[in-house]
This record gives C-alpha cells, structure tokens and sequence, in this order.
C-alpha cells in the first residue's frame, strides 16, 4: 500500500508465497485474495483487514479455489478441481471453516469409470542445487517397461505442476495411457515456470534453452538414478515453448534423449514476437549472441535421436516458416532421422479432434517404436 501524500509504502502480505487478485471489500474494511501460502501447487481464498494483519482462509478444499463473492458478500461461489477431478461449482458460506457444497457434476459415466491418476509432486535437485518441481507418474510394477518420456509445458512462463485440473488435459490423458503403458512420466516445471518467485521466472534471461534445458537433463538423471529408468531410453515432448525446448534437448543433449516429438515449435527467436522474446533475450541487434545460442535452427547438426515435428499451416502464433526453415536445414545436414506433420486447417491450437488424435497417435507411435525394447 502507497500513501499517495507522503509517498511511504507498506507491505500488507509477506511470505514466501503469491498473491492473486486482490479486491476490496464492500465495507471498505477487508481484502479478499487468493495466494499460494500453503503451496505452491494450491490456491486459497483470504480475508484480510484493509490496513493489514492476520489472514483468514475461507477455502478448504485441497486443490484450486477460484471464487467469486455473492453481491451481499455472504456467500462465495467456488470453482474448484483437483489433479484427477475436473472442475465443478461449489457453493459456501462466507465464514472460515465452513463446508462448501457441490452444485454441478458434469463428468459421464465412461469418464468416472476410469481411475484417473494423481501423479506425485516431487522436487529433485537440479546441477547447480535448485530443487526442481515436478510431476511424477509411476507405472504398476508389473507393467515397467524402463522407458521413460519428459513432457515440457508451452508458454514458458507457466505452471502445471500443481493439485488442480491442468489446461493441459489432453496431456494429462495422454500421460495416464503412457503409465498403463508402462512408461515413467515427468511434468517439470523448469527454470522460468510461473509460481515460484522473481528468481525462477527470471533464470532464463539471455539464454533460453539454458537452465530450462538443463533442468530437463537433470529430470531425466533423476528418473535413472531414482525410478530404475533405462537412460538409453528417454523421450521428450512438448508444445509451443515445449517444443522449443524438445527442439534444444535433441540437438544439444542428443545422448540423453532418444527421441522427440516437437509441437508447433519456435525454432528460431528472431523470428518470434518482440514483445515476448524481448523481455527475456533484449532485441537481435542489441543481443545477437543471447539469439543465437537460444535458436535451434543454429544446433540442428547435434540430432542423433528421433525427431518428429508437427504444426500448423495457419499457426499465428508460431508461423509455419519456422518448421519449413528447420526442415531445409535438416535436409542440407543429410539427416534422415526425422519427420513432419503438417495440419492444413490447424492454428497453434488445434481445433478439429482428428487433428489432435492423428498427432497424439504419432507420438504414442514415435516413442513405442523408439523407446521399446522389441518382444521376441
């Protein structure tokens, strides 16, 4: 808070938390706001006197809480998921520990019947000592097939590792048929992640495709040390940013990943929009050595493993020039390990389901025919 007169400021919250949305009350005397002060991976919903002071938190359902106050302020509306349970509507009175009750239940059948993983959130310790967030899924024992793939979330600065619904709900899908597979999954929240602080979203600056990267070689050391993973046998996949970062792991750590599939992927940052890429890697005049070492297009002669690259003709997003240009480049390199996708009506997101089940079948067909070891 600013005292507009003499310009001195206070801190109403402090901790090592986040704070979202903060609003007034109508009586001028209270905030509300959401924060991650209990984890990282949840949200709550908080009284708090306008001037500062002793927080009270009205949610208590494990997972998010995104909540809306009743124009009496009386009772609070509560959209609430967890990480195998969708969202539903919820409604509570307006007084701590107060049970809320649930109002919708949009799930089928088909859907309730089966299990649904809830995948452990673990932290391993990356090379230069930072506990690394992540979502782990084992398989059954008995199903192990010593394989493992490492999906990268899109966005960069994003957070899925956490105890609610995931906008990446194909994926998620994708990641419990991988387990019944037999496979070993991680979900990291690398170097640049949103919900961890200034110094986790800023340890990219200049250099994409470095602690990001590395965290994903240090998910990977961690899988073999940790969960009896096969290190000749680890993939990598993502989209948007992910597959910038699937791009840089093929090229660059070739003898860590095996194979990869690489989704509507920014292959070269001069070519991507000032006003994100700006922020972190300055501009290519000002900055040519931060874009070149961030750009895959420079590394392509590092793949050994097994590329697949898919995108979109009309992407808007991330323009299909990129993956034309990366492809001419892989041709002049003589490299025969790797293919494209290409979606004629699809975005940077798809729409049509059968686009998105053609791309999925060829990653789940990428990794079986790559990361399997054949049955006599």
């Amino acid at each position: 808070m600013i005292n507009t007169i003499s310009g001195a400021k206070k801190a109403l919250t402090s901790g090592k938390y986040e704070v979202f949305d903060p609003i007034i009350s109508k009586d001028k005397k209270s905030w509300y706001l959401t924060t991650s002060e209990v984890d990282p991976g949840e949200r709550h919903f908080y009284r708090m006197p306008l001037m500062g002071g002793r927080m009270e938190k009205l949610t208590s359902m494990t997972g998010n809480n995104e909540v809306a106050l009743s124009p009496d302020e009386k009772k609070l509306a509560i959209l609430h998921s967890y990480s195998n349970r969708p969202t539903e509507l919820y409604i509570q009175e307006n007084k701590v520990g107060a049970k809320a009750t649930q109002l919708t239940a949009g799930q089928s059948a088909e859907f309730k019947a089966y299990s649904w993983k809830d995948p452990q959130i673990i932290r391993f310790t990356a090379e230069d000592g930072a506990q690394v967030p992540a979502r782990l899924y084992l398989p059954d024992p008995a199903k192990k097939n010593g394989a493992a793939v490492i999906f990268v979330h899109g966005a960069g600065y994003l957070q899925n590792v956490h105890k609610w619904w995931s906008t990446y709900f194909r994926e998620y899908m994708f990641h419990n048929l991988l387990t019944d597979l037999g496979y070993t999954v991680l979900d990291i929240d690398y170097r640049a992640s949103s919900g961890y602080g200034r110094d986790w979203r800023t340890g990219i600056y200049r250099h994409m495709g470095g602690k990001d990267l590395s965290d994903q070689v240090d998910g990977a050391k961690f899988l073999v040390n940790s969960h009896g993973v096969d290190g000749g046998r680890i993939g990598i996949y993502g989209g948007s940013y992910g597959g910038f970062i699937t791009l840089m792991g093929l090229f660059t750590a070739p003898d860590v990943f095996k194979s990869g599939a690489a989704l509507r992927s920014v292959t070269d940052w001069a070519h991507y929009n000032h006003g994100y890429t700006a922020n972190i890697l300055n501009t290519p005049e000002e900055d040519p050595i931060a874009y070149r070492r961030s750009s895959p297009i420079y590394f392509a002669e590092g793949l050994k493993g097994n590329l697949l690259m898919a995108h979109g003709m009309i992407d808007v997003n991330v323009h299909f020039q990129d993956v034309v240009r990366l492809s001419q480049r892989l041709i002049e390199l003589k490299k025969d390990n790797w293919e494209m996708a290409i979606y004629p009506v699809e975005d940077h997101g798809f729409l049509e389901p059968s686009s998105w089940t053609d791309e999925y079948k060829r990653i789940l067909k990428l990794f079986n025919t790559t990361l399997l070891i054949p049955q006599p």
